[in-house]
Formats: C-alpha cells, structure tokens, sequence
C-alpha cells in the first residue's frame, strides 16, 4: 500500500508542477549542495540523486554530500542500498535529505520475517555491513558482543548455554570453517524452543543459521580486498633452563630419600659451559622460532543482474604461515586455503524461480613429520644437544668418521644429536623426517525452487531445496628414517672434544610419497515446503507452512550415517500487527530409538503483543516499537546419544582365552556389554520463555531481553548404580545394565542487548552491549554416593560442576606428618609416602581417612560458555574516518591447573612455577608442594589448591579505516578506495592473566595485526 501512495504522491507534484517541468529547459537552473543522511543521523554514502527529465544521476560521496545543478522545484528522486526511496523538491534551500531503512528480512527457519518482528528467542547479525568496519578472520569471531545468547566455551556453538548447536549454511549441515566471513550476508540464532522447533531432533539444542550474500538488481559491482598481517606470539610457557633443572631434580631426590644424580660440575657446566657436551636447550628460543609469522589474504566479489537474473561470485586465497624457523619448518610451514562461490537467482517465469549456489574450497598445509609443540612442553632441557658440530669429533676416530661421511650432515657441519633413550627428537624429525602436507577439499552444491501458486490460492507458495556437500582430507609427503648420534667426549689441554659417535637408527629415503590418514564426508540435505499467507480487512493477517526435511551425514570409518527427518506444521495470525499467536508441531524421526518408539510429536507456541499499538503507549512520540513475547515447547531430541540399537543388548568376543576343561585348550569368551531396553525413547527439552524488545527516539535506542529457563529430561544413560552390583564385573568386563531414560538437566538464564545510535555534532556514535547470564542444575542423577554423603551428591548441582577436596595448607613438620595416622588425624589414602611440604586436606566425613568420599563442589568449569558473557562493541564516524572497538568478557567460572605444566612429578620438565616450592626455607611463603620424583598422588589430584578463577576481560580487536575521499579520488572507474589496520587479541585483564595466554603443549596464542584496503570499481 505504501508504495502506490508514494507513487500517487509523486504523480501529484508532477502533475501540479507540469508547467513548470514543460518549460524546464528555459527555466532558471539553480545549484544544489546537499547531504543525504539515515533517520540516525548516519551519511549516507553511494546514494544516487536523479532527475529524470534530463536523465542526470550524481552519487553522494563518501560523507553523504552531493552537488548538482537542476531547474527550481523540479522533482528528484533519492536512493541508496538498504534505504526507502523519496521524492523532493529541488531548492535553493535544499541542504539535507533524510532516508529511512527498507524493511530487512530475517531468516528464522523455513521463513522470513521483518527483522522489527524478529520472535523470541531469535538474534540478528547483519555480517556484511558489521564486516564493512570489522575485518573478521572467522564467521563467528566476537558473535557474543552482537548477539545475546551466544557464549562459546568449549565447544564453539553455544546457545543459552547448550552445546552442539546445530549450524546450517544455506539451509544446509556445514562447518562455519567451510565459508570465510567475507561470503556471509547474515547469521541469526535461534534459541528458544518455538524458533527452533521445525528443525527436529537435531536442532534441539539451537541453531545457527548462516546466510551467504546474493546479487541484487544492480548494475555489476567489483570489490577487492586484500589483506596483509602479522601474528606475534602473546605468551609462551616459561621452563628452567639445564642447571636449575638438575639443582632441583637433586632437590627432588633429596625430598624422596634418595641421593642426588647431578654433581655440582655437571650443574655448573650446563649453566654455561660447551652447549654441545653440556645441553641447555630453550625451545622456544629464536635460534628455533621465529619472532612472528605472516598471514595474508585477497577476495574479489563480483555482483550485480537485474529482474530476470542475478549472481555473486566470490574468489578468495588466503595464505598463513609458521613460527617454525629451521629445517623442513622453515620451507614447508605454510597453509594455503583458495576458495570460490557462485551464487545465482533467476526468475525463470512469472510463476518460478530458481537458485544454484556453488562452492569449492581448496586448502593444503605445509608440515612436518612431528608435533614439535607436545616435545616443547616434555622434554628436558640437558637431555640432548639438537645437533653435533663434526668439527669436535678427533681426527683419529676413524670409526666415528666413517659415519659422519655415511651421515645426513646439517649445512654441512653438523649430525643429529640424540641419546639412546632419545632415538628420536623433534629436532631430528624436522631435519631429516621428511615432510607431511595436509591436503583438504570441499565441494557444495545447493538448487532450490520457489514457485508462486496464488493461481491456485492468492498467497500460496512452493519452495523446494536440495543441498549436496563432499568433504575429504588426507596427509601426503615423505616420511624418511634417520640417525641420531651420541657422542663421548673428552678433555685435551682444556678442550672438549669427541672422542667418539654412537649412531642410533639409520638414515633411509625410500623416494615414495606416503598417501595417509584419508578422511572424507557426505552431506545430503532435502527441503520441501508449502506456504500460504493472507490479509482479511487489512487487519487479520494469516499465515501457515507445512514442510518435510530431512538429512544425511555419512562419515568415513562411522558405519551409521548421522540422520535427522522431520514433518512441521506452522500456524501464526496477528491482528493489525499488535498481537501475535504461533504455533509450530513437528514429527521427529530417530533410528536411534526401539521400533515403536522411533516417531515423536513437538509442540512449541507463542504469543506477543506489541504494546506500542495500544493508545495509552502510541501517544508518547519518543516510543518507536515496544513488544512482549512469550513462548513454551517441549521438544523430543536425541541429541548427545551417539549409540545406534542401545536397546538391545550385545554380547561380544573378548579376543582372549581362558582355561578350559581339557588340558592345554583354551576357550574364548563372550561378554556382554548391555542388557534390552525396549522402552528407551527421546530425551526431552521442556521451556518457557518471556520476552521484551523495542526501540525508542527514533531507533536512536533499541534493546531487547529474553528470560529463559528449560529442562532436558530422560537424558540416555547406562547407570549402574541403579541395578544390583552383580549387573556389572569388572574382570572379565561385561554388563547386563541397558541404558535407560533417567538424568535431567535444568538452565534458567537471561540474554539482553542494547543499542544506541546517535549523532553528536559530526561524529556518528554506535555503542552496543549484549550480554548472557545462566545457571544450570543437574535436576535428576543416579547417584552412587553413600546416603551419609549428602554433599557428594550430583544431584541439584550445576551440570558443569568441578569436584575436589578442600586444602589445609601443608604438613610443615615430620610431627604433622606422623600425626595423619588416622587416629589423632585424618590419614590420606593415596598410596603416597607423606612428608613436609606436601598439602593437607579437610577430612569432611570424619572417618579420618583422605579419599575421594571427602570430594566436595568447588564451583563451576564454564564448558557451555561461562556463567555471564558480557560484549561491547563501539563505533565513532567522523567524515572519512571510522573507529571501531570490540571488547568481551567472561565471568563466573573457574578452572584447575592440572596441566603437566604445574603438576609436575617423576622425570617431567620444570616449569618456573615449581621456584614457588615448599622447603623448609620457604615453608611460610611457599605456593607450590614439595618436589618429588615419586607419583605424587597425595598432591596432584583435583582440590581447591590448583583452582583459580577464569574471569577476564578481553579486548578483542580494534580497527581504524579510512575512505579516500572523491575529492582525491577522481576516477571513473575505481568507485571507491579504503584502507584500514587493526588489531587482535590485543589485551586480557585478568587475575590470571599468563595461564590464560598460555597454551601448553600446542602452538601459542597469538596477537594480529592487519592492513587491509579495499577498491571498488
């Protein structure tokens, strides 16, 4: 209806001004200087300000602003991508035109929906216009600061708290790495049970849906990118060099009864003396590592059509490298990723329509035949020398000589140095191993057709869609055998020299090339849907939608393919767009589930009530949207049960003998593993939700605040403790206990966003704020804890629970220690020899005995995302120049060092935390237990000793981007040129900040900064 009134309006002042049009040509031109601006205030560049008549068409510039010369009160018409077209009047006056945003359709599953009608439940990011000012690496970089509800943890994919999210590309199961973010147009999360019902068993738990960008009915548009970074490493793990090593693994020794291994020479010669004869190997040195490594990247998109046709090519190659700095590392460490896309819409007839979209993604990865990073983080200092110079070794070893001329010499000098416990070193295996290059391809398809029926009933709609996606990966390159050589040394006139090479292994180098590890995945993904939507009177709006989807992931080496099929109905009316009713059912399919029990129905509905329409909230002007929502569905899901016929009980062959009846003959055994369940049927997600969303001044604030809570219950388990003991033996394994419908999980939470758009003199200010807060409960646990101890219990905890003892300090004296006999003191029962220095714990049942019956909840992991998830996201426009920040934070949970960085024991490496040990010096001040080369089980083991708190404060990124001005910028073909730099990862405020930075065992985190520029022609 809007647009014909804008049309009438528009023939009117044509008509009334038809004289003066008539005359144009004679008539008085007069010049126009104007700037054209968003109802926030915002510029807005690429507008184009035509005057028909005489077909003149300028474009704003980068700042909104415009000049033309046109007659007096002509008629001119505004656009711009994203906005309303408008109609003015041409005058002398004429200094600012304001356009409001075109409505922008939501995905939410199945549908569209204007994004000021988003429902409960459902969160918007708009990536292309977010990734104009916010250069992002990954697809879901920093979501949690958009996007209320989303907190990743350890897995990346959670929503209110949930993992294994499921994520849809396109309508299609595919990994959030298979896509760059240059490719994305929108992501929206559905999070509540009514948004996501009509996604069946599998999408249970939310889903995110990701939409790639399309053409527009446009002239063809060509935008490059090209980026160029550098990653530095933020924090590396801190180890003790050789000598202070062997001071304190003597130290060790000392502690345990026994005597030191090292002598003072041997120490003193390691802290300085030959690095040849007396190793001190730093692995994270710069004789090994580089100082940063590069990463680089260059997209060309490629768009445009019109009414019968419209494309999106995207081209994109992105290369990063290593830290790795010696031997194949250094040659052969770089990761390579081509990718590119074409996405197509025709309108093939009045009636169809049809979309193919197509992908590929080539990527291939440099490597090595070793995991330098897990050695980096075990093996000691002093145990080697990575490489023996062959200048040391005596001219009258002659035996030795003949090896070094047999031997795979390094620059031409060196052999590998090795042990004979260490035959095989990271150094050894990057020098001479060979090479390993990973390589990876993926292939999706998607087609779909949408038909409009309204010949047979006005507003009835087909859509059909198809997806097809092959993924496969493999190692190839050369694995080479090698020698590693240990040299005896000796002393001439104060000179070390070799006195001879012992040679472990042999160099071998077979010239073929090794095909390993080969992967590979199917997807197959149907779609078909009717829709049918009607307006009676303007005022009662009707909508409905049958469908039936299924898919199917087939997995190399995994028998079952993932499967998920569903039916769904979807029934909605609002009267005058003020109140609203949903309601959406879903027949779920799982052959997870017993015969009879493989079908389930889901039912999940909601209301809202826009209270903005309402006469007591429409008269207060700065009110632009306000709306309540409620919503409540139970949901059958068979999610986090991987078991395929669990119902029935398998016996199985052991693989072993036992002694038989006759003499000398064995007899192989079969076990069972579990007993029939018949009765086994889905798990259950059982939600209420209530919801608030709205905008005030004009859009210049809007917000919105879901409250949630739901329970899963008749979670699948096999849990023993509800069947008699003798269900279960442990030797030979078996068991008769089936799994069965019993556990319950319970999350109450809060997500909320808030945004505020404002321009304050020439600078355009954008602050948002999003956030997400929930508890968890474990409603229902088959306990196994004794009645007596009721604070073990699981039950009424949350569900990602940390459990330990409780510390008391150390034992600070052998009277401490000979008092834990059990009798005047609780007595630990980990089979470890107590002495001073090692930690004392709360005996909480008072049995006097230290086990694990005195566990208690100590607080909560955080693995579905931390308790409160906090984002903030600044924008400042100031002419050509645009700052954004983005910050995230964690908060609520806590985490336990359990790592061998800290709980060191037996041969392992010495962090720098162990200088903070218990001795009798340091007793009062200590931070750390004793040393000791025992077992250590009364020390390492989970407690509140090794707990900290995982709260932090993360600023995430900052980027300033500037467009060149047209006023520099004077082409006719490149429309639009920008340059911009940013920063990643570039601050963590937290009490523990260097364990957070750290990574052990596997490459460190890294800091990045970029330069980016972007042309458009």
């Amino acid at each position: 209806m809007m647009k014909y009134l804008r049309k009438a309006m528009a023939l009117c002042i044509l008509l009334t001004l038809v004289t003066g049009v008539s005359k144009g040509q004679d008539a008085v031109k007069i010049s126009i200087k104007a700037i054209v601006r968003g109802s926030n205030g915002e510029p807005i560049k690429r507008a184009e300000i035509t005057y028909e008549a005489d077909n003149i068409v300028v474009i704003s510039n980068q700042s909104g602003m415009f000049s033309m010369e046109v007659p007096d009160k002509t008629v001119l018409t505004v656009s711009a991508a994203g906005y309303k077209s408008s109609f003015v009047i041409a005058a002398p006056d004429l200094k600012q035109i304001t356009l409001t945003q075109e409505d922008r359709l939501v995905p939410i599953g199945f549908r569209s929906v204007d994004e000021r009608e988003l429902p409960l439940g459902v969160s918007n990011v708009n990536v292309s216009n977010l990734f104009e000012k916010n250069y992002m690496t990954n697809g879901l970089e920093n979501m949690e600061a958009f996007a209320p509800g989303f907190s990743p943890g350890f897995n990346v994919n959670n929503l209110w708290g949930m993992s294994t999210s499921l994520i849809l590309v396109d309508g299609v199961p595919r990994d959030i790495s298979s896509i760059t973010a240059n490719e994305i147009d929108q992501i929206t999360f559905l999070k509540s049970a009514a948004a996501v019902a009509l996604y069946g068993s599998r999408g249970a738990k939310g889903v995110i849906l990701v939409s790639t960008k399309r053409g527009t009915n446009s002239k063809q548009k060509i935008t490059v990118r090209g980026n160029a970074g550098v990653n530095v490493p933020k924090r590396f793990p801190e180890y003790l060099g050789s000598s202070e090593y062997m001071s304190l693994y003597n130290e060790a020794l000392t502690n345990d009864g026994l005597a030191p291994i090292y002598t003072p020479e041997a120490i003193y010669n390691h802290s300085g003396g030959n690095p040849y004869r007396y190793p001190n190997v730093d692995y994270y040195s710069s004789e090994y590592l580089k100082s940063s490594y590069g990463r680089y990247d260059v997209v060309t998109e490629i768009s445009g059509g019109n009414e019968r046709a419209r494309y999106y090519t995207n081209v994109g190659f992105n290369s990063s490298g290593s830290l790795l700095n010696f031997g194949e590392a250094k040659n052969n460490g770089t990761t390579n990723r081509f990718n590119i896309r074409g996405n197509v819409d025709m309108q093939l007839t009045k009636v169809l329509k049809a979309r193919v979209d197509a992908s590929a993604v080539f990527s291939n990865g440099g490597g090595v035949n070793t995991n330098y990073w897990s050695s980096a983080a075990t093996l000691r200092p002093n145990l080697f020398a990575p490489l023996i110079p062959i200048s040391l070794l005596e001219e009258s070893d002659a035996a030795g000589w003949a090896m070094v001329n047999t031997a795979k010499l390094i620059d031409g000098k060196y052999v590998l140095g090795g042990t004979q416990i260490n035959q095989t070193t990271p150094f050894a295996a990057i020098y001479a191993g060979g090479n390993n290059n990973f390589v990876q391809r993926e292939f999706q398809f998607t087609t779909g057709i949408d038909a409009d029926l309204s010949g047979i009933l006005k507003g009835l709609t087909f859509n059909t869609s198809m997806g097809i996606d092959y993924a496969n990966r493999y190692n190839q390159g050369y694995r080479n055998g090698y020698a590693t050589y240990q040299p005896s040394w000796t002393t001439y006139s104060g000179s070390d020299l070799i006195s001879s090479l012992t040679r472990w292994g042999e160099d071998t180098k077979s010239g073929d090339q090794i095909i390993a590890d080969s992967w590979y995945r199917q997807t197959i993904s149907l779609s078909s849907q009717l829709n049918y939507n009607t307006s009676i009177d303007d005022r009662h709006n009707i909508s409905a939608l049958i469908l039936g989807a299924a898919y199917r992931q087939a997995q190399s080496q995994i028998y079952q393919p993932v499967t998920n099929s569903n039916l769904g109905l979807q029934l909605g009316y609002n009267f005058s767009h003020k109140y609203y009713a949903e309601f959406t059912g879903a027949i779920v399919r799982s052959p997870k589930m017993p015969p009879g029990n493989r079908v389930a129905f889901s039912p999940a509905g909601s209301i809202g009530w826009k209270i903005s329409e309402e006469p007591f909230l429409k008269s207060l002007s700065f009110i632009d949207n306000l709306t309540l929502t409620a919503s409540a569905g139970i949901l059958n899901t068979d999610l986090d049960f991987d078991e395929y016929f669990a119902y029935e009980s398998i016996y199985t062959a052991t693989g072993g003998n036992w002694f038989g009846w006759n003499d000398g003959a064995g007899t192989q055994s079969f076990d069972s593993r579990r007993g029939t369940n018949m009765n086994l049927t889905f798990a259950q997600r059982k939600e209420i939700s209530l919801g608030l969303q709205g905008s005030m001044f004009n859009n210049q604030i809007s917000f919105s605040a879901n409250f949630f809570r739901n329970s899963i219950t008749g979670i699948i388990g096999q849990n023993n403790v509800l069947y008699p003991n003798y269900f279960t033996q442990g030797f030979p394994s078996s068991s008769f206990v089936p799994y069965s419908n019993y556990n319950g999980d319970q999350r109450t939470g809060l997500d909320f966003h808030l945004n505020f758009n404002k321009r304050i003199g020439e600078v355009n200010w954008t602050i948002g704020a999003s956030g997400t807060y929930y508890t968890t409960k474990a409603t229902k646990r088959a306990d196994i804890y004794t009645y007596e101890n009721t604070y073990q219990y699981r039950q009424g905890k949350p569900i990602d629970a940390i459990w330990g003892l409780v510390s008391d300090g150390f034992y600070m004296n052998a009277s401490e220690v000979a008092a834990a006999d059990g009798i005047n003191q609780a007595k630990p029962a980990f089979g470890s020899t107590l002495a001073p220095g090692d930690i004392k714990y709360k005996d909480q049942n008072g049995d006097k005995v230290i086990d694990d019956e005195d566990q208690v909840y100590l607080g909560r992991g955080g693995w579905f995302g931390a308790p409160l998830t906090l984002g903030l996201n600044l924008t400042a426009k100031w002419k050509d120049f645009t700052f954004f920040a983005v910050a995230t934070g964690r908060f609520g949970a806590s985490a336990m060092k359990n790592d061998n960085y800290f709980w060191v024991n037996g041969s392992d490496k010495y962090s720098s935390v162990v200088r903070d040990r218990w001795t009798e010096e340091t007793k009062n001040k200590a931070s750390f237990p004793r040393l000791t080369t025992l077992n250590g089980d009364n020390n390492f083991r989970a407690s509140d000793f090794w707990m900290y708190s995982a709260d932090r404060f993360d600023l995430s990124k900052i980027q300033i981007s500037y467009t060149v001005s047209d006023k520099l910028l004077k082409s006719k073909v490149l429309k639009e040129l920008g340059i911009y730099v940013a920063g990643f990862n570039l601050l963590t405020v937290a009490k523990e900040k260097e364990i957070m930075e750290m990574n052990f065992g596997g490459s460190p985190q890294t800091r990045l900064y970029n330069l980016g520029i972007k042309a458009m022609f």
